[in-house]
């Protein structure tokens, strides 16, 4: 009897626990929300209809489901009401959905006065529509969308003095295969709510076109929407994009004065989550928003209007903004076709399509919240990846012979992998070299005369091309583009500079003025790196010193664009220092700058120089030098920090999971220090090099694992071809010899020069040997032969004696089967379907549907799945730009 209270206590431990996870972490949501659509429908009631559990005064939250449902049709639109679940005024400060792309085409969450039904929920894309009164759209999910949270001191108003005294959820189920098993649908999302009032109110500002027409077969077709403010000063920080198929890019703007500042743009085939918005753009009076969605009629037969099904499309350009609450409207909407003259002036890159590959649809451009701490990530495992971070260690053996460099400001990594160290010479960079308006004092001495540029090994550190003599005054950062050109720049000639990789020191290109130092798009002060996009060649400078900045530049080098630091405060945004190192993002077509004196990391979208997000830790210690990226897993950032005359933190290198934010490991010389550690690159094989600007040298860190690379730690491939020969034959019962050979051999490859000393050793050791065996081996053969006559008559016995002992106890013989361990690898993919749909006032147009139109429903059908719109879902938590204070 007593065994059931027990397990009645481990059970209900079990749920308290689980349900702390669910407020606790909305990684455990994401996960959550993909088993939602099996639960018992009388728990999915439970769900929606409790109160919310209060667990302070102020804070606590609500769930709103579907109370089982088994959707019939295609393009089924469900609703359901929920009151707002308090007679104060609340706020919400976060969404965290619980759906899955496979089963929910999207979601919409409206907050109005009177629901038109009161019945547990109703379909709600007929005639019956949301409310009966004005509905204001506070969120949209689709396309497995991550959380949204809102900025600190951000809230949406509902309750007592709002006029929204309900939620109502809206659900289109596109295509309704995934109901094939009759199981019922529990989706639908949480909101954490407050009742401390909120100094500033959250709101949505919808553009959509309402008259598009797309040609079938035309190329091009563009919507354009446009509407004048007129209101108080609104600060969007997100924004969200949508069409149907033939979408092929989104993007809103605010104009002001005649000139046109981004928003946000986006491809809408990209998951439908509220991405950053430039946190520089706000909005006020007298300013006109607009937005473009820009189409193809390319496979279609006939005419495609703006409708709700799948063979229609949409055009909506969604603005998250925030106000001041005193002057707080939940919800705007602008469907005004804008004028052609107004619209010539739009900036090129809205017409331009952001590519996406098939493949990486879950492509992070523009995605990009700062704080995501609480994003869920897809592991390794799941991207089909095999990610062992193990803790980097010198290599107390590279380079096998000293390279003579001097000090070491520039790595790069040729198309073979090799290392491209960039160095200064007998030149050092001195409180003299320069004046205090940055010019350069010691013209007098020429160039370097020695070769600054070397391509060495990196197995062994064997130099295999010297260039660059008699070109550089202070050498700084260098990359390599696909040509395996090199991109230098020169903080003495305050110049980036192309120069050709062959050897035949042959400068290709040159972007400033030599010797002068400037601000504006033609010059530089002290510029610090490049960065090269590896898809279009335009390169990125990080200026530098003096300037606080960074610029893009066509691969022939015409400017096109320039921006300066981010922020997720623009109360508190601070400008760059030293922005002293660059690095592309290539899979996610971002650009990161270590800000030196800032001690931080910030990345922006590449494309048009918005802030994605921010890492600044206590390790770095005030200062980072230098950063890499690797898109191993779900992205490492190799970083190494600076000595800061306000912190005492170690010099030492990091490996930083991009995605997270974590620090995963940190690696420093052993048997000596950094000085100044001034570059940072990792080889394809894992293994990882830091340039000492301080020491004059290269070190090399590789892991004590073999499982990453061709080559590893100096291990050829023939080598590692040989080791794997060497344990096929070697299989057999005598594993400790073989673990011991593997070891040794192990042993040899990383202390080469002492192992070939060693052989040496054992040679002349070995020819000792021979010689004292000769002169003995005369006087061992008569004792060896008597010992031998008398021992074979014992054998003999004890033969006799086995042989006797085993015919009495054998009875049959034992046969074991071999085993055999066999590797499961998996892959984790979700289908992406989305779509939006618009409101019953296409109901007066000529040739639209009504389907899933009446009341303001603002996502429409997109049921095709296949493929190509299938993507790896990932869990975010969103976080923008915090308001700025009241104005007085």
């Amino acid at each position: 009897m007593m065994g059931v209270p027990a397990l009645c206590v481990v059970l209900l431990t079990f749920i308290c626990h689980s349900r702390g996870l669910e407020i606790q972490n909305p990684w455990y949501w994401s996960k959550r929300s993909q088993e939602s659509i099996s639960l018992d429908p009388s728990d999915c009631a439970s769900r929606t209809k409790q109160q919310p559990a209060i667990t302070n005064p102020h804070n606590f939250s609500v769930d709103i489901r579907m109370p089982g449902v088994i959707p019939t049709a295609p393009d089924t639109y469900l609703c359901m009401a929920f009151p707002v679940p308090t007679s104060r005024d609340a706020y919400i400060v976060d969404f965290i959905p619980h759906a899955s792309m496979d089963t929910v085409h999207h979601m919409l969450l409206f907050g109005c006065q009177t629901p038109v039904s009161s019945s547990s929920y109703w379909d709600c894309g007929s005639v019956q529509g949301t409310c009966e009164d004005e509905a204001s759209i506070m969120y949209a999910w689709a396309r497995n969308a991550p959380p949204t949270k809102l900025p600190k001191d951000v809230g949406f108003k509902v309750g007592r003095n709002s006029g929204m005294s309900y939620f109502v959820l809206q659900i289109h189920y596109g295509d309704v295969a995934a109901f094939r098993d009759h199981h019922r649908d529990c989706s639908g999302l949480s909101l954490r709510m407050t009742s401390k009032p909120q100094p500033f109110i959250a709101g949505i500002y919808l553009l959509m076109s309402v008259d598009t027409v797309i040609l079938p077969g035309k190329k091009v077709t563009n919507a354009d929407v446009a509407c004048d403010y007129s209101s108080y000063p609104i600060y969007p920080f997100a924004f969200r994009t949508h069409t149907h198929h033939l979408g092929k890019v989104v993007s809103g703007y605010r104009i002001r004065n005649g000139r046109w500042s981004l928003i946000g743009r986006q491809s809408p085939q990209l998951p439908q989550a509220f991405y950053r918005a430039n946190p520089e753009v706000d909005v006020k009076y007298g300013d006109t928003v607009a937005a473009r969605c820009v189409f193809t009629g390319e496979g279609r037969t006939s005419k495609t209007y703006i409708g709700g099904t799948s063979d229609d499309e949409m055009c909506n350009f969604y603005i998250m903004f925030y106000m001041e609450s005193k002057h707080a409207i939940p919800y705007m909407s602008c469907m005004e076709t804008g004028s052609k003259e107004l619209f010539q002036h739009i900036p090129a890159e809205a017409n331009v399509p952001i590519a996406v590959d098939p493949d990486h649809s879950m492509m992070h451009m523009g995605k990009s919240p700062d704080d995501q701490d609480d994003r869920s990530v897809l592991d390794a495992n799941q991207a089909g990846q095999t990610v062992d971070q193990d803790h980097l260690e010198l290599v107390s053996a590279w380079p096998q012979s000293s390279l003579q460099l001097g000090q070491v400001s520039g790595l790069a990594l040729d198309s073979d992998s090799n290392v491209v160290i960039f160095h200064r010479g007998d030149h050092r960079w001195g409180p003299d070299s320069f004046s205090s308006q940055a010019r350069y004092q010691q013209r007098s001495l020429g160039p370097i005369q020695q070769s600054t540029i070397l391509v060495v090994d990196p197995g062994k550190g064997n130099i295999l091309k010297a260039s660059g003599r008699n070109m550089f005054y202070m050498p700084h950062g260098i990359t390599t583009d696909k040509e395996n050109n090199y991109w230098v720049t020169d903080v003495a000639l305050h110049q980036v500079l192309k120069v050709s990789g062959d050897g035949g020191d042959r400068t290709l290109l040159t972007i400033g003025e030599a010797f002068t130092p400037g601000s504006d798009s033609s010059h530089f002060c002290q510029p610090t790196d490049v960065a090269v996009d590896t898809d279009t060649g335009n390169i990125f400078v990080s200026d530098g010193y003096c300037n606080a900045r960074i610029l893009k530049f066509s691969a022939d080098g015409k400017y096109l664009s320039e921006w300066g630091a981010g922020s997720s405060d623009r109360r508190r945004r601070v400008a760059f220092r030293v922005p002293h190192s660059l690095v592309f993002l290539p899979d996610r077509r971002e650009v990161c700058v270590a800000d030196r004196e800032n001690g931080r990391i910030q990345c922006f979208i590449a494309e048009t120089g918005e802030f994605v997000k921010e890492i600044k830790k206590e390790e770095f210690g005030g200062e980072v030098f230098a950063i890499n990226y690797s898109p191993a897993g779900d992205g490492l950032i190799f970083a190494v920090n600076g000595k800061s005359p306000y912190h005492s933190a170690p010099l030492r290198g990091f490996v930083i999971n991009y995605s997270t934010k974590d620090i995963l490991d940190t690696f420093s010389p052993k048997t000596e220090e950094f000085m100044m550690p001034h570059d940072i690159v990792e080889t394809r094989d894992g293994s990882v090099f830091v340039g000492d600007a301080g020491t004059n040298s290269v070190f090399k860190f590789t892991s004590e694992k073999f499982h990453r690379s061709v080559k590893k730690a100096g291990i050829e491939v023939q080598e590692l071809e040989e080791m794997e020969t060497f344990v096929q034959t070697k299989l057999r019962p005598e594993h400790n010899t073989l673990k011991t050979a593997v070891v040794k051999e192990k042993q040899t490859v990383a202390q080469q020069p002492q192992a070939q000393k060693e052989t040496e050793e054992e040679e002349e050791e070995e020819e000792k040997m021979k010689s004292v065996v000769k002169t003995k081996r005369g006087e061992g053969v008569l004792p060896a032969v008597i010992t031998t006559l008398l021992l074979v008559p014992l054998v003999l016995v004890i033969s006799i004696g086995v042989f006797i002992c085993w015919r009495r106890n054998h009875h049959g013989e034992v046969k074991g089967e071999p085993s055999s361990v066999g590797g499961i690898l998996g892959k984790i993919r979700g289908k992406a379907v989305g779509g939006l749909n618009l409101g019953n006032f296409f109901a007066s147009h000529k040739g639209y549907s009504r389907q899933g139109f009446d009341q303001l429903s603002t996502e429409g059908s997109d049921q095709e799945r296949n493929e190509e719109d299938s993507s790896d879902s990932e869990n975010e938590e969103y976080s923008a730009l915090p308001p700025p204070p009241a104005s007085s």
